[in-house]
Order: structure tokens, then C-alpha cells, then sequence
């Protein structure tokens, strides 16, 4: 292990203030610090050596809020209280299920859903549930204020539509939704997931969104098989087909966690096991 580089660690009162810490030194030469889970292993093992550090905690964006049953979460909100929040875990369970099994309590405590997005990792456990949820992103930036879904954030590995001097202020959820999401790790606590399957269903919509992560360079939506649940509750046959679109579908590799043949047969697994818990709820005709 390098020793680390030095830096200027810079904490601004707003906004404004971070944005311009981050634009006035070139690309990769600053980078916002949120939880800093990621960050400072990074910067420790020398795979970033920002000049500047932008601590993002002194902005007013730790923050839950409730507007009806749609739900917004600042970007630099712990994931603790995310998760410790009881109107998260019966509105939106898929959400709080992957949130309570990103690494340990600890982690929690300090690890934000921002910066997981940011981070844009291939085997994050979030990100597949904002997918299935169809989240958006707000960001904030120098030419102001966007929102964009997190399909269209999330380019690929390490890569986001954030541009430079942006910073993402909060999530948006739009609305409750019956979903689910489960994992394959080797040791629960401590390793990437081999495998992320994220499922929700629209009662509004009338639609099912299917998101799978771990497998590919980019958590991913798969469209067929969610158009083969259908736009209610899904019969056996149905939950067949769909599980096998998604195990044909998703472009799966082989990497030193798992090969391309378990993960094809794994997803399939999960997919039928998350639907299955899923179709219990009650927006479903009896």
C-alpha cells in the first residue's frame, strides 16, 4: 500500500460554495466526500489522488422527506436512518431490504445513498432497486438544477451523467411500490454480491419492473421479462417465463466471483423467489 498524496480538505456552508471548490481545479482534481466508504479507500490505495477534498456534511442535505406517500432522501443521508425510517420499510420494502444488507451497521452509519449512485459500482446493491423503483436523480450544478432517472444517470461502470461541478442533492422515489430485492454473496457481510435481483411492481402503472445487478458492467432493467409478469399478478407460467427471459437475457460475465453459467441460473432463482414474495401484496385482486 502507497502512502497517501496530500490534499486540502475543503468543507463548505452551501451549495454554491462546493460547486465552486469542485470547478476551480481541473477533471479529477477534486472530489466530493459524502460517507466516504469508498472515497478514502480509494484515496488510501492510491486509486484517486484528488488534490482537493469537498466535505459535503456542513450541506443541509441529510435529510428524509415525505410529501404524501412519495419519498425524497438527501443525498448525504446515512443509510441507518434510511433504513430505520418504519414508513420506509412498509412503503417501499424492496428499498429497505437492499439498504439493510449493504455491508454491516457501521458502514451504515456512514455510507449514503448518494454516494452509491455516484460511485456507480457494477455490483452495487442499491443501485437495482432505484432502477425497479424508477428513482431520479436531482442534481445540482453549475449551469443549476436537473433531474434525471437513474437509467439514464448510471452510464456505466464508475461512469454517471454527473457533469463537471455537479453535485447530486437527493433521490426521489414517486411511489409506493410492492417490491423486493435478494442477493448471492459467499459471506454475507463482507463480500460483493455475485448477483443483485430487484423487482417492483406499479400499481399506478399497472406494470412490473425487473432490475439485475452484479452481473454485467452496469446494474440492469430487463424489460422482457418484466413484460412477461404481465400487468397484475403473475400465474406460475408467467413467473417460468419470466425467469427464463431474464437468465437468456441479461448479459451476464465471468468474472474471479462467479462464472456466466451459475449467474444465468441464479438470477432465474431469485427472480422467481422475489415475484413470488412480491405478488402477496395487497394491490392485487384476491
Amino acid at each position: 500500500m502507497r502512502p497517501v498524496s496530500g490534499f486540502d480538505l475543503v468543507v463548505p456552508e452551501t451549495a454554491e460554495e462546493a460547486i465552486a471548490a469542485l470547478q476551480t481545479l481541473g477533471p479529477g482534481e477534486a472530489a466530493p466526500l459524502a460517507g466516504g466508504t469508498d472515497l478514502l479507500l480509494d484515496v488510501d490505495e492510491g486509486r484517486l489522488t484528488p488534490r482537493r477534498i469537498v466535505s459535503l456534511r456542513r450541506l443541509p442535505w441529510r435529510t428524509l422527506d415525505w410529501n404524501g406517500d412519495s419519498l425524497t432522501v438527501g443525498s448525504t443521508l446515512p443509510l441507518r436512518s434510511l433504513e430505520d425510517d418504519p414508513q420506509v420499510r412498509v412503503k417501499y420494502p424492496g428499498l429497505y431490504e437492499a439498504v439493510r444488507n449493504v455491508g454491516s451497521v457501521a458502514l451504515r452509519h456512514r455510507a449514503t445513498l448518494g454516494g452509491n449512485l455516484v460511485r456507480a459500482a457494477p455490483a452495487s446493491d442499491l443501485i437495482p432497486i432505484l432502477l425497479a423503483l424508477d428513482a431520479e436523480v436531482d442534481l445540482v450544478g453549475p449551469q443549476g438544477d436537473r433531474t434525471v432517472p437513474v437509467d439514464r444517470f448510471v452510464l456505466a461502470s464508475r461512469r454517471t451523467d454527473l457533469r463537471p461541478g455537479e453535485l447530486v442533492r437527493s433521490v426521489r422515489f414517486p411511489e409506493p411500490r410492492p417490491s423486493d430485492f435478494l442477493w448471492q454473496r459467499v459471506r454475507p457481510a463482507n463480500d460483493i454480491s455475485q448477483v443483485v435481483v430487484a423487482v417492483a411492481f406499479s400499481p399506478s402503472g399497472r406494470r412490473w419492473r425487473v432490475a439485475v445487478g452484479g452481473v454485467s458492467p452496469r446494474p440492469t432493467l430487463l424489460t422482457e421479462a418484466a413484460e412477461a409478469l404481465g400487468n397484475g399478478r403473475p400465474n406460475a407460467a408467467a413467473v417460468r417465463r419470466a425467469a427464463e427471459s431474464a437468465s437468456a437475457r441479461a448479459p451476464f460475465v465471468t468474472d474471479r466471483r462467479a462464472s456466466e453459467e451459475y449467474r444465468r441460473r441464479l438470477v432465474g432463482t431469485l427472480l422467481e423467489r422475489t415475484v413470488a414474495r412480491v405478488a402477496g401484496a395487497k394491490v392485487f385482486p384476491a
